[in-house]
């Protein structure tokens, strides 16, 4: 029996092991696992889940921002790097420092690079990004991606490493716009690997690996899926996907309601009949959301407790009924299972109308993280 804790999330890193192992399992033509750990692994410790997804067989990480790749390389984390995002100024010299791969889709970029090309060292590694219909970094000119590439190639400062696009709705299964996106990169790929036959093309993420095997290229970018989340906001297990990650809290406090008496600010919820109501020590400053107030519930005593009132920065409230044998100390688990009950991250979220990436990303520094097998 593990002792009460305010907010802890514990962080199975041989469920996100496995989950790598089981992603690769899908994947067509001998392409290669990224594993995106990018926003400190979606909330689940960046470092830790890197080094098992690599252990599961990853062989790429990516990042989005250059100092996510330098704490990856301060940590003793080894392989391929990729940084995603834009980079300006000093998160250039700071990427490549790190030894990291970084994307580009405008030859003026392309020169800074080579600027910054470390003398003795591996040149810098370029992927250019064709922005296929994300509408977000990219270009969407063919012409001009393809010029960029040329750029690249014959720069003797740098090495043309790979070639990317991003799908905007490929967790929206039957839309046409995920089709369009991959005929649109195939095309460009098939035309651009005639010259460069060893590029890296890459475009699928969690969505679109499971969803169509043509879309998995050379390599494949799953974030959401490794951490054993669903891409589609169901349920993972029925992709195959274990959650890596499970909050607890703890009941500090059981009172006594009597019809009408209160809980929380605003006075949001009051007891229509007498009933004891449970404390947890955790709210919206450990990343609970305060939109979770009176539509949620929370597992204590391996049974669903509905959260009432209003939740606060540091408490929340739980309905425990007129009876109860619950006491102070309990364990609380908010996603997770507990006595054969389960929450679900994808049931909190469409309780926020939001995705389950935003539920981990948000939970705040103050909720300590336990990695275990």
């Amino acid at each position: 029996m593990h002792a009460p804790q305010r907010a802890l999330a514990r962080i199975d890193v041989g469920a996100v092991e496995r989950n790598c192992g089981h992603l690769r399992s899908l994947l067509a033509g001998g392409a290669e696992l990224c594993a995106v750990v990018k926003a400190d692994g979606y909330g689940h410790g960046a470092v830790w889940c890197a080094k098992a997804a690599l252990e599961g067989g990853a062989t790429w990480l990516a990042v989005a921002t250059a100092d996510e790749a330098a704490d990856l390389r301060r940590h003793g984390v080894a392989g391929r790097i990729l940084v995603m995002g834009a980079l300006i100024g000093e998160d250039v010299r700071t990427a490549l420092e790190a030894d990291a791969d970084v994307v580009a889709w405008r030859e003026p970029f392309v020169r800074v690079l080579a600027e910054h090309a470390i003398p003795d060292a591996r040149p810098p590694r370029v992927h250019v990004k064709l922005d296929s219909g994300m509408g977000r970094l990219g270009t969407t000119d063919p012409d001009e991606a393809r010029a960029v590439a040329s750029y690249v190639a014959e720069e003797g400062r740098l090495e043309l490493a790979g070639v990317m696009t991003h799908f905007a709705t490929a967790d929206e299964p039957g839309d046409t716009h995920f089709p369009m996106q991959l005929e649109r990169f195939s095309d460009f790929v098939r035309e651009l690997k005639r010259t460069h036959p060893d590029l890296i093309a890459h475009a699928a993420n969690s969505a679109a690996t499971f969803r169509d095997p043509a879309a998995h290229f050379d390599m494949v970018r799953c974030g959401i899926a490794i951490y054993g989340l669903d891409p589609f906001q169901e349920d993972p297990a029925e992709r195959g996907l274990e959650p890596a990650l499970a909050l607890h809290s703890y009941v500090a406090a059981v009172k006594r309601f009597e019809h009408g008496d209160s809980a929380g600010y605003g006075r949001s919820w009051r007891a229509e009949d007498p009933t004891w109501v449970g404390v947890l020590p955790i709210g919206y400053g450990d990343g609970w959301r305060r939109g979770l107030s009176n539509r949620s519930e929370v597992l204590v005593g391996g049974r669903r407790r509905p959260v009432v009132g209003t939740i606060s920065m540091d408490n929340l409230t739980v309905d425990l009924g007129p009876e109860t044998d619950v006491e102070p100390g309990a364990d609380a688990v908010l996603i997770g299972e507990q006595g054969g009950e389960r929450i679900l991250c994808e049931e909190v979220a469409r309780e926020l109308d939001t995705i389950n990436y935003e539920v981990t990303c948000g939970l705040t520094p103050r909720v300590r993280r336990l990695h275990a097998r």
